[in-house]
């Protein structure tokens, strides 16, 4: 993890892209659709990222990830610099979130399952039912005649 910069405690974009795993058109995009409060620019217009912009920018990827919109992610950060008036509106907006996090978990995990299920075949169990059968036999032929009569 790169050191803040000890005379200015900050970080450059290209540092930060690296720490957060971002490429840096993400962090100047973030910046751009006004994400990251408080982003300074020195007079040449470098941005300088300190403590708070990369914690910032770690939310803003957390919130991202769980499917949450830029819009709705500006909405988040406005709360954050207006302060403690919002936060109720921000406890609502996680507790939203988390239940959509948690709906499209089990979505995934159905749909998982139901994919398994279709195609038992498929199934870790099912192959080593199938190749313990092979083995036993020494060929694949009848197994695959059980398993697979089209063919």
């Amino acid at each position: 993890m790169p050191a803040l910069k000890e005379k200015a405690n900050t970080l450059s974009i290209t540092e930060v892209s690296k720490l957060c795993q971002l490429p840096v058109s993400t962090l100047r995009y973030y910046d751009n659709q006004g994400l990251i409060p408080g982003l300074r620019r020195t007079d040449q217009g470098v941005r300088e990222f300190d403590q708070r912009n990369i914690d910032a920018v770690r939310i803003i990827e957390c919130l991202k990830n769980s499917g949450m919109s830029i819009t709705d992610i500006r909405t988040f950060m406005t709360w954050c610099v207006e302060g403690d008036s919002t936060l109720p509106q921000r406890l609502e907006m996680f507790k939203k979130q988390r239940e959509a996090v948690l709906q499209q978990i089990a979505l995934l995990e159905q749909t998982l399952w139901q994919q398994l299920a279709e195609s038992t075949d498929e199934t870790i169990d099912q192959k080593c039912e199938y190749y313990t059968l092979a083995v036993k036999d020494g060929t694949e032929k009848k197994v695959m005649a059980k398993y697979h009569p089209e063919y």
